[in-house]
């Protein structure tokens, strides 16, 4: 279940990350005003782009980004009348409809790109060349904020509320491309639910067997129990028996019982009753009574 939950998670991360890149690839293909020709200077909530270190190690990939790169280009040369985004939507669609084995090896690609990053990260972050970056970095963002608030004393609410809208991101092909990313947000909580009714199933049969499981674990050891209680009642019957006849020896052998040979000798006397009955009527006669003194719970 919480495998699901994952894969469910990454999934929605990977739409957000297209979703993303769609409003990127829309910004740099509308024209658009630089903070200079702004009246008010940067726009309000507007992010700043962040320096970009060149001797930091390399950023790694999700799995869906990497499935993107390996399929991109070929979609392209497949299909060239066709727009980035609209690539990006059908790739999107295919990744969707990926089977999870196929995805994994993505997974697992990342994962490992994710561990090397780390590594590689942790190590860049006590070199001299990650520590100039920084204080560069901090110089500049302390710089831009000092401007901003220079900027911001002149700044006219009306060019500010002009401003904040010229990102064209409402346009019919962003709408198209967010409809079908809802979709498949919805289709992902369909089977979402579907598992978790699966699951729910799988619980109350689980349950189930565990109550069977113990019913079977007190059958075992009441037999057990009986069991037992059958193997000293024979015990205790072949003691009676071989203390009963051992003054009966077997015709022709001379042969008396024991412990260990009363089975044995039980059988050939039987054997010896049934082929001559007549010759051995006195035999007979001792084992009745013989017999006719012992009780069932092996006492004479």
């Amino acid at each position: 279940m919480m495998f699901q939950k994952r894969q469910v998670t990454l999934l929605v991360k990977e739409v957000v990350f297209v979703l993303l890149i769609s409003v990127h690839v829309l910004q740099d293909q509308s024209p658009t005003l630089t903070p200079e020709a702004r009246k008010g200077g940067w726009t309000k909530g507007k992010k700043r782009k962040k320096a970009r270190d060149s001797n930091a190690p390399k950023q790694p990939l999700t799995g869906y980004v990497r499935f993107l790169n390996e399929r991109r280009e070929k979609l392209r040369q497949e299909n060239p009348s066709l727009s980035f985004v609209e690539i990006t939507r059908i790739l999107g669609a295919e990744w969707s409809k990926l089977p999870q084995h196929e995805k994994q090896k993505y997974l697992d690609d990342a994962e490992k790109d994710k561990e090397r990053y780390l590594k590689e990260l942790e190590a860049y972050q006590r070199t001299d060349a990650y520590k100039s970056f920084k204080m560069q970095q901090d110089k500049r963002i302390k710089d831009i904020d000092n401007k901003t608030q220079t900027m911001d004393v002149s700044n006219d609410p009306e060019d500010e509320i002009i401003g904040s809208f010229d990102v064209p991101i409402f346009t019919e092909e962003f709408m198209d491309h967010n409809k079908a990313r809802e979709a498949e947000l919805r289709q992902l909580r369909k089977q979402t639910t579907e598992l978790e009714e699966q699951n729910a199933i799988l619980s109350k049969h689980i349950e189930n067997m565990k109550h069977a499981i113990e019913k079977l674990d007190i059958e075992a050891v009441q037999q057990r129990s009986t069991n037992m209680a059958l193997q000293n009642h024979l015990d205790a019957l072949r003691t009676a028996l071989t203390t009963s006849f051992v003054s009966v020896p077997l015709p022709g052998i001379h042969e008396i019982p024991t412990l260990e040979s009363i089975d044995n000798y039980m059988a050939r006397l039987h054997s010896i009753i049934l082929d001559n009955p007549q010759e051995n009527e006195s035999l007979i006669a001792t084992v009745r009574d013989i017999v006719g003194k012992l009780n069932i719970d092996g006492t004479t």
